[in-house]
């Protein structure tokens, strides 16, 4: 569901890369809610889809494709609710698989669906949803496989038409949840894409983009609860509001067992709130058999988690299982670095060399992990075991014993600057994580003070969350003062994300 557009595609950094498989398969994931909820809009009755549609589009959410078809067959085939599930589940297929081989033929059964529904859009405000809805679809494909210039091009018509739809049918509140999602996304991309996007006539708004999430959030509709995930992961990574998403799909999965999307999303969070041992039992709890579609994507997750735990053998077997099932050319080379990683760290130097050589043969570089990894491959500087450990602890929520780890390290002059901003930093996300913040303000203000205009990302982070922790504190001034020391930068490898989120806390502090 998220095309942020051509030019913006380097921006899919630490951001988009974790919200890069969520907001995937959220691409087509309308889930049906009862919920009572006090509506802020006039409710106005407007058509929906039918019983058949319904179901199919469940099993959708499922990620179980063939069960949706055989629904589909008994559904009216021209109907804009049957055309919408359909484009749903392939564009689904297609994204997940990232097969390029079934790129061309999806997309000329989006263009047949699309001439379908101009011919139905007229006064029926699904048909002229779904019409925008699969052109977003569309952009989404294109960009994926390297047609940035006709996706752009989708995404503005995308846009435009559901601007048209909210003004046709302003009690209409899907259209709100797929406006806001671009509205925020645009909004929040760096300055330095803005002035093409406006070109191409999209001016987004965090703002407003929000605004309709929530109006879509919070009154019964279709897509109600898919708009209550969008907007509570939103909050979860830009806004540091954890608990509202993984309440919800922690609720969500004791409701639905059978559903891998839902199992998917929790995994993802549990490990982004650095809750492994959480995490990989979702993942080994998932549903499996041969009705579901291959997610490649969770091996790689579970490869990271076990890494987290020292398990290097059973990380080395993931990741050679996710690259073995997967047929896209993201995360390939973050795969490499982290199959590197569990070879050096557990002790076979000729493995360990021959995936560092497989890092630089394939995958593409727009995702940050992958751009990482690249850099890690070109500079060739040699990494510190007792700190990359700590960095993996931490990443997996071991945190005493991260900062047992860091005291084995023991910087001499000739230690190379990259670590020596790296240790003060990991001791910083330690201590910040274990509650201590004294202590992690400490840390955080020595790497920022050792590091001046140096290439890295430990000292823009450390800026970064001194200016969270101040803002928590009410502290103000203080706090825009390191946001916008964080913004100062000029290069490092988490650049894009880090400005974003900068910026948005800027944003915010400027709220009354």
């Amino acid at each position: 569901m998220s095309v942020f557009s051509a030019v913006a595609r380097k921006e899919r950094g630490r951001r988009a890369s974790r919200l890069f498989g969520l907001l995937i398969l959220l691409l087509c994931a309308s889930f049906r809610s009862g919920l009572a909820v006090q509506p802020q809009l006039e409710r106005v009755a407007t058509p929906g889809f039918t019983t058949m549609q319904a179901r199919a589009y469940a099993e959708v959410l499922k990620l179980r494709p063939a069960p949706a078809r055989a629904l589909l067959q008994d559904a009216p085939p021209t109907a804009p609710g049957t055309l919408l599930v359909y484009d749903c589940l392939e564009i689904t297929e297609l994204l997940i698989s990232q097969n390029a081989s079934r790129y061309e033929a999806i997309v000329t059964a989006q263009d047949r669906r699309l001439r379908l529904l101009e011919q139905a859009a007229e006064g029926s405000a699904l048909a002229e949803y779904a019409q925008a809805e699969i052109r977003l679809h569309k952009a989404a494909a294109q960009v994926v496989f390297s047609h940035e210039a006709q996706g752009a091009w989708n995404l503005r018509q995308s846009y435009q038409q559901m601007q048209q739809v909210v003004r046709r049918y302003p009690h209409y509140v899907p259209a709100r949840k797929t406006l806001g999602m671009m509205q925020f996304f645009i909004g929040s991309l760096p300055e330095s894409y803005r002035w093409f996007l406006k070109l191409l006539g999209l001016p987004g708004s965090v703002e407003a983009g929000l605004h309709n999430l929530r109006l879509a959030a919070t009154q019964p509709n279709d897509f109600q609860l898919e708009a209550r995930l969008i907007l509570a992961v939103l909050e979860e990574t830009y806004y540091k509001k954890p608990e509202a998403a993984l309440s919800l799909v922690e609720n969500l999965r004791r409701q639905q067992p059978d559903n891998l999307l839902v199992s998917y999303l929790l995994i993802s969070l549990q490990k982004k709130q650095h809750h492994t041992d959480a995490a990989l039992a979702a993942y080994r709890a998932r549903p499996t058999g041969s009705g579901y579609l291959p997610l490649p994507y969770l091996h790689h997750m579970a490869a990271d988690l076990l890494l987290y735990q020292g398990q290097y053998a059973a990380s080395l077997r993931a990741n050679q299982l996710f690259l073995q099932e997967y047929h896209g050319q993201h995360y390939q080379k973050d795969a490499a670095f982290k199959l590197y990683l569990a070879a050096w760290l557990g002790g076979d130097a000729a493995a360990a060399e021959q995936y560092r050589r497989q890092i630089g043969t394939g995958g593409r570089t727009i995702l940050e992990e992958d751009h990482y990894a690249h850099r890690f491959f070109e500079d060739k500087l040699p990494l510190n075991r007792q700190l990359t450990r700590a960095r993996l602890q931490i990443d997996g929520g071991y945190y005493r014993e991260a900062l047992h780890t860091l005291n084995g390290f023991r910087p001499t002059t000739s230690t190379p600057l990259r670590n020596q901003l790296e240790e003060p930093y990991r001791r910083a996300r330690a201590w910040h994580l274990l509650g201590r913040l004294d202590s992690a303000r400490l840390f955080y203000a020595q790497t920022v003070a050792r590091a001046g205009n140096a290439p890295y990302y430990f000292a823009p982070q450390s800026a970064l969350q001194l200016g969270y922790l101040y803002q928590a504190e009410g502290q103000k001034n203080t706090a825009k003062m390191y946001f916008q020391k964080a913004l100062s930068y000029p290069r490092h490898e988490y650049k894009n994300s880090t400005d974003t989120k900068a910026k948005l806390a800027l944003r915010e502090l400027q709220q009354p």
